[in-house]
């Protein structure tokens, strides 16, 4: 008789949330009309029956990762405002705040591509107003509404360009471009 492995404890809140980060990361790069079932169970490591079982319809599972991405955003641009709160010079906080956001380049990528996929597909929407709206917001008390929508258009064109032409961010000039809309 041999002996029977035993049963490992299957822990359904981890499984949910491999599965929610996974679509995500499928849907950034291969878009929501290719993101199957089966390639969110392959990227999270977990047998496809996890999916189906977790969220039955395709609709539930990127329901379920838009959630997962949209609360990871908010939880980053309230730390950003925490940061900047304790910051004793705004421009120069958040400029060390986009450096450190871009060291890493695979998130920042998916962050992207899925803001681009909002502009094909509604029910991508809430994860790019999240950030849209969530930085003027978090930018608001210090340079106001219209600066705060200055300054955040600046920031996604400055994050955009060094994604696109993988270069490192000009600090100096981006704390010289904030300091500027400030002021206005």
């Amino acid at each position: 008789m041999t002996a029977r492995r035993p049963q490992r404890a299957r822990d359904p809140e981890a499984r949910r949330a491999a599965l929610a980060a996974a679509t995500m990361e499928v849907i950034a790069e291969a878009g929501v009309g290719r993101t199957t079932h089966r390639a969110v169970a392959a990227r999270a490591g977990l047998p496809l029956g996890a999916t189906t079982y977790y969220y039955p319809t395709l609709d539930d599972l990127i329901a379920a990762g838009l959630r997962h991405a949209v609360n990871t955003l908010q939880a980053d641009l309230d730390q950003w405002a925490e940061r900047l709160r304790a910051a004793p010079d705004m421009p120069d906080e958040l400029t060390v705040l986009v450096q450190e956001y871009l060291t890493d380049r695979p998130q920042v990528r998916l962050e992207y591509e899925l803001c681009v996929a909002a502009a094909r597909d509604e029910a991508l929407r809430p994860l790019a107003e999240v950030w849209m709206n969530g930085l003027v917001d978090v930018l608001e008390p210090y340079v106001g509404a219209a600066a705060g929508r200055d300054i955040s258009a600046l920031l996604d064109g400055i994050i955009l360009l060094a994604l696109v032409t993988e270069t490192d961010l000009d600090a100096p000039g981006l704390t010289r471009a904030i300091r500027r809309l400030s002021a206005t």
